[in-house]
């Protein structure tokens, strides 16, 4: 039955006061704030956190607004958001691409849905601590990641999709291949927390970080699109030296100045959230002046209200798509944290040194500020 959409009241409200990050010249802690409580805006009392309210959701992008909602102090809606995820997942452990008013709206089920949950998780841990959540949502992670394992195709990379039927979609996306290996380092960490060894996903994140470094042709050429340039960075992959090559080598045909990063280079089009994680790919690769750089670029699609458009088109002077989307809010809220440290998560995007070793290059250098370093164990 389709959820009864009755605002967000139940919750409380997100504009506690707290430490929020502040950067100087880009963005202020009430600015911060101000966007986050426009994500808490579109939540429903049920938890649900769609695009915007009476918009679609989608798992991934829920996830991603769920994120800053925590970045934000408002732990109990991040938690609700997470669970209604939970209540959502399918016994194979995946979710349908699209929910709509709480029903099932585009049923086939893809590859990068089911993983993200352990990044939203991982995030929430490192944010709160919060012990019984892990315990309550390790179940729900494990599935997911379970089913993106058996997605797992010769040579390393992930499917892209089950259809409708059941039936696989062997198609693998750079971009979704680039977010499952962060999401499978994040359920290592889950799992080394609750005591739940998951070597299968050891196994399947080496294979996975080869195919990402090495093998470009085991993916789909969609080569117009930034976020194939710029993920395997932000997602942990490609590092070091690799990372500011790959980065450097298309930064022309990506990024206009002033205004942020083309979605898709051969269009006159920029997108909030590209350049968000555009600039959390360039904190990774430790070029962080130029991260500032992105994220004060686009705040020209910043609204009165702290909310942000998804992206403008600077040859006609329009914003396109009309409507302002909690993921492109929630990823500003994202980069500046990572740029400015005020949470323990911070590192999440920018260090990925800091979670597990598997499926990193055997020459990695071990993080200092390791996030998985005397987390403890927590017991389900």
């Amino acid at each position: 039955m389709p959820s009864t959409r009755s605002g967000s009241r139940p919750l409380r409200r997100a504009d506690r006061p707290g430490p929020l990050p502040e950067l100087p010249g880009v963005l202020t802690g009430d600015q911060v704030r101000a966007t986050v409580v426009s994500i808490a805006a579109e939540q429903d009392a049920d938890g649900a956190l769609p695009w915007f309210r009476g918009g679609q959701l989608d798992p991934w992008d829920s996830v991603e607004a769920a994120m800053a909602l925590d970045i934000g102090g408002a732990h109990d809606r991040a938690a609700a958001a997470y669970r209604w995820l939970a209540t959502r997942q399918r016994r194979d452990g995946s979710w349908a691409a699209e929910y709509r008013d709480g029903a099932e709206s585009a049923p086939a089920a893809e590859s990068n849905h089911a993983g993200y949950l352990a990044v939203g998780l991982w995030h929430s841990w490192l944010t709160t601590g919060d012990e019984h959540l892990v315990a309550e949502l390790w179940p729900v992670v494990r599935r997911g990641l379970d089913l993106v394992t058996r997605m797992q195709l010769p040579g390393g990379a992930i499917g892209w999709a089950l259809r409708p039927d059941g039936t696989p979609d062997d198609t693998a996306l750079l971009t979704g291949n680039a977010s499952l290996f962060q999401a499978l380092r994040c359920g290592i960490a889950l799992a080394g927390l609750v005591g739940d060894a998951q070597p299968d996903w050891e196994v399947a994140v080496a294979d996975l970080g080869t195919a990402l470094r090495t093998r470009p042709d085991a993916f789909a050429d969609r080569a117009r699109y930034s976020m194939d340039w710029y993920y395997p960075v932000l997602g942990g992959a490609v590092t070091g030296t690799a990372a500011r090559e790959r980065l450097a080598a298309d930064w022309d045909r990506f990024v206009v100045p002033g205004l942020g990063a083309r979605c898709v280079s051969d269009h006159p089009w920029v997108t909030g959230a590209e350049t968000c994680e555009l600039a959390l790919a360039l904190a990774a690769a430790g070029q962080r002046d130029a991260a500032i750089e992105q994220l004060a670029a686009m705040q020209h699609l910043r609204h009165d209200d702290g909310s942000y458009w998804t992206g403008y088109v600077f040859a006609d002077d329009a914003r396109w798509p009309v409507e302002r989307t909690t993921w492109t809010a929630a990823a500003v809220v994202l980069a500046a944290d990572a740029l400015t440290g005020a949470t323990p998560a911070s590192g999440l995007f920018t260090d990925p040194a800091a979670l597990p070793t598997a499926g990193m290059p055997e020459d990695r250098t071990p993080s200092a500020d390791s996030l998985t370093e005397e987390a403890g164990t927590v017991l389900p």
